[in-house]
């Protein structure tokens, strides 16, 4: 990586032009602004491609439905000049130093691949905002911390080195429109990828999602398709074994059979 790591921004979008334009302008006035910012348009029947034009970003299709193809698709075309990774929604309104934050975390740790962090919800009544923000997104990065064993990448607010995804793009269930994109990823994910949640990275995005109970129990409801998905790679069980495992291999234990004895002794590696 550069001295100064090379940021690409992307932003899937699905008849969002309406959120998308004061999106982008936020991208415009960042301190740092991104090397690239590319727009996704997943099957849009509205103006969001003329919007994304407008603003300069580079507008790539991804014609089959959901979120997963479409972010998919936009990490991908990203991999080709990027250090970093970044990734938001259309209603994700970044704070002026947003890029520059995460610039700076990477530079300072060699050993950051995967940066996430929380939510700051508009739109919405001070109570709905209020449980978004800590009972939603907030009680998303508690419980899967615990049993993944890794924070939950929030998919309006991350960032990660092209490398990580260099790793997990086939690993991920990117054709699946029908599930969590960002807790796919999270799924993939493993310790040693050095992935860190940062509560004080705090990212503007909609209430919409919470603004009706359809919508959150869907939301929710998605939550089991996607460990559904990818089990049983997700099953708290498998990734303590894992991470038994690389602990093993760390410390140089092997298995080895001692026939006299008829009893497995682990033998440390000299």
């Amino acid at each position: 990586m550069s001295l100064v790591p090379r940021v690409t921004v992307v932003i899937p979008c699905r008849n969002d032009a309406g959120f998308l334009d004061p999106c982008l302008t936020a991208l415009e006035e960042q301190t740092h602004p991104a090397d690239r910012v590319i727009v996704v348009d997943n099957g849009s029947t509205d103006d969001s491609a003329d919007v994304a034009r407008r603003h300069g970003a580079l507008l790539v299709e991804e014609a089959r439905v959901g979120v997963w193809p479409a972010a998919a698709r936009g990490y991908d075309e990203a991999m080709a000049d990027a250090d970093i990774i970044a990734r938001l929604d259309a209603d994700s309104r970044p704070h002026p130093d947003w890029i520059a934050r995460l610039v700076r975390a990477f530079v300072a740790d060699p050993g950051l691949g995967v940066l996430t962090g929380g939510a700051e919800f508009y739109g919405g009544s001070p109570l709905t905002n209020y449980l978004g923000e800590r009972w939603y997104i907030g009680g998303g990065h508690y419980w899967v911390r615990k049993w993944l064993g890794v924070p939950l990448v929030f998919g309006s607010n991350f960032a990660m080195r092209s490398t990580v995804w260099e790793r997990v793009r086939d690993r991920v269930d990117r054709d699946n429109g029908a599930i969590h994109d960002d807790l796919d990823l999270s799924i993939r994910l493993r310790p040693t990828d050095g992935v860190r949640y940062d509560p004080q990275l705090l990212m503007p995005v909609s209430a919409r999602p919470l603004q009706t109970v359809g919508g959150l129990s869907r939301r929710i409801f998605k939550v089991a398709t996607t460990f559904a998905a990818s089990w049983p790679e997700g099953a708290s069980w498998r990734r303590r074994q894992e991470s038994r495992s690389r602990a093993d291999a760390a410390a140089g234990v092997t298995d080895e059979w001692t026939p006299d004895t008829d009893e497995w002794t682990p033998e440390f590696g000299r």
